[in-house]
């Protein structure tokens, strides 16, 4: 009967955890400032931070897209790319391959650069 109750405990425990994330666990404290997003202060740094270009960069970067310049990333941000595979987006393979995603904050600073045209 112990047996029963430990694993019936150990069940409950482990279900309870399956839809906790990042943002449920640890709520932002503050605001995402999404104004004056630029290419070379925010979008680059993040691609660094994140490790885009070390897939996506070189002389033979990963799904022939690179993201190491304004322009070549400026392609991928106006066809949706960029966007819809940096948030998880149905229809795109997540970024980065294997990795975590960008936190909230990084994915809504990139969605605003885009949305403003992508301009540098």
């Amino acid at each position: 009967m112990k047996n029963i109750i430990g694993i019936a405990i150990s069940v409950l425990i482990l279900a309870g955890c399956y839809r906790d994330n990042e943002e449920t666990l640890y709520p932002s404290t503050g605001t995402c400032d999404v104004s004056n997003v630029t290419y070379q202060q925010t979008v680059a740094p993040a691609l660094q931070q994140y490790g885009c270009t070390s897939c996506h960069g070189g002389s033979a970067p990963s799904g022939n897209i690179s993201l190491t310049s304004y322009d070549a990333v400026r392609i991928v941000a106006l066809n949706g790319k960029l966007y819809g595979s940096i948030n998880h987006s149905a229809g795109y393979s997540p970024m980065p391959k294997g990795g975590n995603k960008m936190n909230a904050c990084t994915i809504n600073k990139i969605k605003a650069w885009v949305d403003a045209g992508a301009v540098n």
